[in-house]
């Protein structure tokens, strides 16, 4: 089977690497030059996402790249500790969760689907996919074609194909949040652990790094999204300084920013009703963007499910229907809990007085119990010596 991917980020990657490991011939087509590049800032894998890339062959790889965090702390915004628990794990789990920047992560995965054999070809912006007798024939703006027997489109939130896929799906609209996120030098923060700290204007987090940096980032709440366009570094300094003046601690991190990554709009999308028509499936966040941390651990659990649905089943019409009957409910449960995350980042200075009050209680006796579904899933992924069929 030849399989065309749509997208070189951690989805397109991950699922070039997936369907090498059952034998498929993957081709990935990436709009950017350069997909590693400006991609975002930090990003998180919780053990669920770490054992998929055991799977894949590229954990140590992954590790090496980023930060083994094993603790989560939370902090009210007047600096009172919430709770203290295991950063995206069961306690016992030995998977620590790795923080890393996403840019890195593309890279490591990149690396790994060529090193299996995939073919990536960049700067090669699809223009229309057209369904065909046994497949769909794929069109480029540099005026490429290519034909293939299934196409995988993980090009993100702003997916080109999803309206191919369901017509009635909708457009990606502003949350009511933007992340910034930043280093810092010259501060003594513990290693080892996340800090998140429920402020008054969003969410903000920061851990300790290596070489004496501090990573942060700043998910603020305002309903009305801000231009981007032609703000210098220092604007957007001053203004996230300006909206955690009142909390002490992310007031000290942000003081000893040393760089700033580009800030970062925050969408929700509804549901998609199919995750696949003809020979073209969703995969990512081309179908789900879910938030609550979990972006990147979806996109390659989402990998190794299809590739492995492909791998089992008798026909590709039927591997699609087990892929998606697969996925949906754990997806419409991930994103139910990133609504409530949203809500609790959102939350005016009552609801949050109370809902401190309220995490107090929870956290030390329920909140592994109430999240450890996220992380125990474990993904299956069979090898194949031959193309599957």
């Amino acid at each position: 089977m030849r399989i065309i991917v749509i997208g070189g980020g951690v989805a397109g990657a991950a699922s070039a690497l997936a369907l090498r490991r059952i034998g498929a011939e993957v081709a990935v087509y990436e709009a950017y030059p350069d997909p590693a590049g400006d991609v975002g800032s930090f990003v998180s894998l919780a053990a669920n996402g770490l054992r998929g890339l055991e799977l894949l062959g590229c954990l140590p790889a992954v590790q090496e790249a980023g930060l083994r965090v094993p603790r989560l702390r939370m902090w009210s915004a007047g600096g009172h500790l919430l709770g203290d628990v295991a950063r995206g794990r069961r306690s016992e789990d030995p998977l620590h969760s790795v923080t890393l920047l996403r840019g890195s992560l593309v890279e490591t995965l990149r690396a790994a689907a060529v090193a299996a054999g995939a073919e990536l070809r960049l700067g090669e912006r699809m223009t229309g996919a057209t369904p065909t007798e046994r497949g769909a024939r794929v069109e480029f703006a540099s005026g490429r074609t290519d034909s293939a027997d299934l196409v995988v489109a993980a090009d993100g939130i702003w997916s080109s194909l999803r309206g191919a896929v369901d017509p009635a799906a909708g457009r990606p609209e502003y949350a009511g949040l933007y992340t910034v996120s930043g280093v810092s030098h010259g501060i003594e923060v513990e290693p080892g652990t996340f800090n998140l700290t429920f402020a008054r204007r969003g969410a903000f987090f920061h851990l300790a790094a290596e070489n004496g940096e501090v990573w942060w980032g700043a998910q603020i709440d305002e309903p009305v999204a801000p231009e981007r366009d032609g703000v210098e570094d220092a604007a957007w300094l001053r203004r996230v300084a300006e909206a955690y003046r009142r909390e002490a601690e992310p007031s000290r991190v942000i003081a000893a920013t040393a760089r700033l990554h580009h800030p970062v709009l925050m969408h929700v999308l509804e549901p998609v009703r199919t995750w696949h028509r003809g020979r073209i499936v969703l995969t990512g966040d081309a179908a789900h963007p879910v938030g609550a941390g979990q972006g990147a651990s979806m996109a390659i659990e989402d990998a190794i499910a299809l590739a492995e649905a492909l791998r089992t089943a008798a026909t590709p019409k039927a591997a699609l229907e087990t892929y998606a009957a697969q996925r949906n409910p754990r997806i419409a449960k991930v994103l139910e809990t990133a609504e409530d995350n949203r809500d609790a980042k959102r939350a005016g200075p009552v609801a949050r007085r109370a809902k401190a009050v309220m995490m107090r209680l929870f956290i030390p006796l329920m909140y592994e119990k109430a999240s450890g579904w996220l992380y125990d899933y474990r993904p299956e992924l069979g090898a194949s010596d031959a193309q599957v069929h």
